[in-house]
Formats: structure tokens, sequence, C-alpha cells
């Protein structure tokens, strides 16, 4: 561990002893505070989800426990933070799902382009027995899946024309995540995939180092992309949702009463957070239109399911039981 961690580490672990000691020398009924870290601010809707799963707790405890939430990366970078969550530091984290594959590689799974049929067969599955299923396959990591929240779907946008189907995007250079699986999703799209910092994505599009890039609408917006690159094509190609987490010191020190209680909360939760979600996406979505940016509304997304079928062919056999779940409840 580096010098930066160990630091981060030890001044965790300090007031995590001199919260025990508070709690210690008040009296028993005194309820247990617990330490929520989420690295986005503090209107953001997977906080406002934190937020709302933490209220629930502390209602369905009837006071017995109270989650603080820490938002915009106060305990740390995304990665710290689940090291700290394995050793029980800290109590419950948020993270998005593409680098939890390191501890469970069967999430991975829903970064898969055009998994499910639509939103509403994504969260229906989400919430219920697959997403269980695949919440548990953290057991042994010292992380404890506890429900999904919604980071919205990621679609193509770029400064040259606009892209109706796969077709189109021959020839451009499409800005990807560094990533094995995003690179051959834009090559089957038929795109030249170009892997690159997110924070050099602005000025390559406005300098003609690449053509586009892809992401969902807040991000667009929020990055300004809109500005160099406006056209906006919703193709909805993937969405792997974010993921609530505890840590198993948590999870060991409650009862099944409780347990239980934690995971109505944080599904319950995910209601609030997608609600959020939605009004951010909107809000977005409708300011990008305002300034005259064009919106390509895809109607049949057969072309785009078509494409990918390569993608599936290559990385589809470790994921074939869940795949195979998802297509027999169509």
């Amino acid at each position: 561990m580096n010098k930066k961690f160990i630091s981060l580490l030890l001044s965790v672990f300090i007031a995590t002893i001199m919260l025990a000691a508070c709690g210690a020398s008040g009296s028993s009924d005194k309820a247990i505070v617990l330490r929520l870290a989420d690295n986005h601010p503090e209107d953001y809707p997977t906080v406002i989800g934190d937020k709302k799963f933490a209220e629930l707790v502390e209602e369905k405890t009837e006071g017995r426990y109270k989650i603080d939430v820490y938002a915009g990366g106060q305990l740390g970078s995304e990665k710290s933070i689940v090291e700290l969550l394995q050793l029980g530091a800290i109590d419950l984290t948020r993270v998005n799902t593409m680098p939890l594959t390191e501890f469970s590689k069967d999430v991975g799974v829903l970064s898969l382009p055009y998994l499910f049929e639509d939103e509403d067969s994504k969260w229906e599955h989400l919430n219920g027995e697959l997403g269980r299923e695949l919440l548990d396959t953290f057991e042994g990591t010292n992380l404890i899946g506890l429900a999904f929240y919604d980071s919205g779907e990621r679609s193509i946008y770029n400064s040259k024309k606009p892209i109706e189907t796969p077709a189109d995007l021959k020839g451009l250079k499409i800005r990807v995540q560094p990533s094995e699986l995003a690179i051959d999703v834009f090559k089957s799209f038929g795109a030249s995939a170009t892997p690159m910092a997110y924070s050099e994505v602005y000025s390559a599009i406005q300098t003609g180092v690449i053509d586009g890039g892809e992401n969902n609408w807040p991000s667009y917006y929020t990055s300004n992309h809109y500005e160099v690159a406006g056209y906006f094509t919703e193709n909805n190609y993937s969405g792997p949702p974010e993921i609530l987490l505890g840590s198993q010191k948590l999870w060991d020190r409650l009862s099944e009463e409780d347990r239980e209680i934690f995971r109505e909360a944080a599904l319950e939760s995910v209601a609030v957070q997608r609600e959020a979600w939605a009004e951010l996406t909107e809000k977005s979505r409708e300011a990008v239109i305002e300034r005259g940016n064009e919106v390509i509304e895809i109607k049949d997304f057969t072309p785009w399911r078509e494409a990918v079928e390569p993608v599936y062919e290559k990385y589809g056999g470790p994921y074939k039981k869940w795949i195979d779940k998802i297509q027999s409840s169509k």
C-alpha cells in the first residue's frame, strides 16, 4: 500500500476509534452511527439515493442505526473506498459496476450492449431475482451487495452528422473507454474506436483529433461536450448500473432481522434514486435541445442489436448463465 492510502486508512481508523469511544461513554440505547461514502456531489442522483437509504434504515430500525453520508469524495477515491470497505474501516459505499468486476466477474455481464429488451425489463431484473443473485456473487470478497442504482444509458454523440444506423458511423473516430469490450463494441458498429482519457475529449473533438464520444445525457451536458459535438444519437447501447455496497464487517454485526431491514431499505431507495436520475437526464436533454443541438431518436434498434452479435460471440461465454436467464424471460 502506498503512503497516501496508509495515511487515509489511519485517518479513518482514528475516526472510527473516536466514534466508538464516544458511543461507549453514552447510554446503551444510543444510535450506532455508520459511514456511507460516495464520490459524487451532494445533489447527484446516487447521493440522493444514499440519503434515502439512510433515512429508511434509521426509520425501520427505530433509530438504532444512523447512517452519515459523505459525498463529494470526502473519504477518498472510489478505488481507495472499496479497499477501506473490504477492511471494514468504512461501512457502506456506492460504486459503478465496471471497476467491481475485479471482485465479481459476473457483474461484468451488465456492461454488455443491448443486454435487456428495454428499461422496464432491465429494472424488473435488477430489482428482482436476477439482481439478487448477481449481488450475492460478491460473497467471499468482504463486500455485500445491497442494491443497484441507475447511471443512465450510454449513447453516441459526434460533430459531423446525424447518426441513425451503425452504417452511418463508418469512418468516424469515436472516443471509447479504455477497455477491450468498449473497443470491440464500437468496432462492431463500424466506427474507428479511439481510447482516450475523458478529460481530453472536449479538446480532441474541437481540434478534429476525434469526431465524437459516447456517454449518458448528464455527462454529455455537464462536460460541455454538446458545445463541440452537436449531434446526439439516442442509441442507448449500454447502461451498467451503480451498486450500493456494505462491508462484511458491518454485515457480521447485524442480526438477521437487521440484515433484512438494510436490504429492504436499499431496494426501496432505488425508486427515489431513479426518479432523481430521470429528472437530471430530462433537464440535461432539454438544455441541449434549447441550444439548438440535434437529437436523433432511434425507433428501430434491430440494426444496432444485430451489429453487436460478434461481441456476444466473443464475450458471451462466461456470462451464458446470466444471458440465458434474461433471454428466457422475454
